[in-house]
């Protein structure tokens, strides 16, 4: 069993006009067999808490703290982090030009492991999991992320997932730019994995959309830099039904 524990995190972000902060304040644990949605308008400091948490150069933790277990996540390095058992799936993955998908995965793999998979069991393993995810094997041959449309960017980072199989996954707005059917593989091969393994998730999304396949244990409102409301899956209902004006006092298009 892990646990994930965000006291008082406050982080900041350089902008032409000096430090800007960005959470201010945020409190949360997040335990293995876990689904926390987090949700929020855009703008509201939900991606800046999941790259402070990984590790981001670009933001400042300026104080709080994260522990994972007990242990000072801020004082790991990324590849640490990564190593203790955190993973981040991105809204926007990154191409990786030159470097194939299965030297990638495999690479990743031996650094999470701490040794090289015997390739015959990993061979296995990477097919099976690209089955689940509707996945063609010669993608395994191509450039990390080169050229692959949104769907297929997202169902690699799942396919990180079950492969790195990591204590705490931060799901950052996976459902973005995706279409009825990737949302449909991407959401069981979330739930594939949460059901086979001992995994707390924290889900980032600004629509409801997601939680109709991956239903969340909790649900928290995030709003200016810090959580200003939790409660169950009804409050995500509340959400679609409203949107957020309740938490920004500015009008937005309902959650759908």
């Amino acid at each position: 069993m892990a646990t994930l524990e965000i006291k008082d995190l406050h982080a900041s972000v350089t902008t032409d006009e000096g430090a800007k902060e960005i959470l201010k304040g945020v409190d949360l644990t997040i335990r293995s067999g876990e689904t926390h949605a987090i949700m929020g308008p855009n703008g509201s400091g939900k991606s800046t808490l999941s790259y402070a948490i990984a590790g981001h150069p670009k933001y400042e933790v300026t104080s709080g703290e994260v522990l994972l277990d007990g242990e000072n996540v801020l004082e790991m390095s990324v590849d640490e982090r990564s190593r203790a058992g955190i993973f981040l799936a991105m809204q926007y993955p990154v191409e990786v030009p030159g470097v194939s998908m299965s030297n990638f995965l495999r690479t990743a793999a031996t650094a999470v492991r701490g040794e090289a998979p015997k390739l015959r069991h990993w061979v296995k393993e990477v097919k099976d999991e690209m089955a689940k995810l509707e996945i063609s094997p010669e993608f395994a041959e191509r450039s990390v992320n080169e050229g692959f449309s949104g769907g297929e960017k997202k169902r690699h980072e799942i396919l990180q997932l079950a492969l790195l199989k990591p204590k705490i996954a931060i799901l950052d707005e996976t459902d973005s730019g995706l279409d009825v059917d990737a949302l449909r593989i991407v959401s069981e091969g979330v739930n594939e994995y949460k059901a086979n393994n001992e995994v707390g998730v924290m889900l980032i999304t600004h629509y409801t959309r997601i939680l109709r396949h991956i239903t969340p244990d909790f649900v928290h409102v995030f709003a200016d830099g810090r959580v200003v409301e939790s409660g169950g899956k009804e409050l995500a209902d509340e959400l679609e039904e409203n949107g957020y004006v309740k938490y920004t006092g500015k009008k937005e298009a309902a959650a759908v």
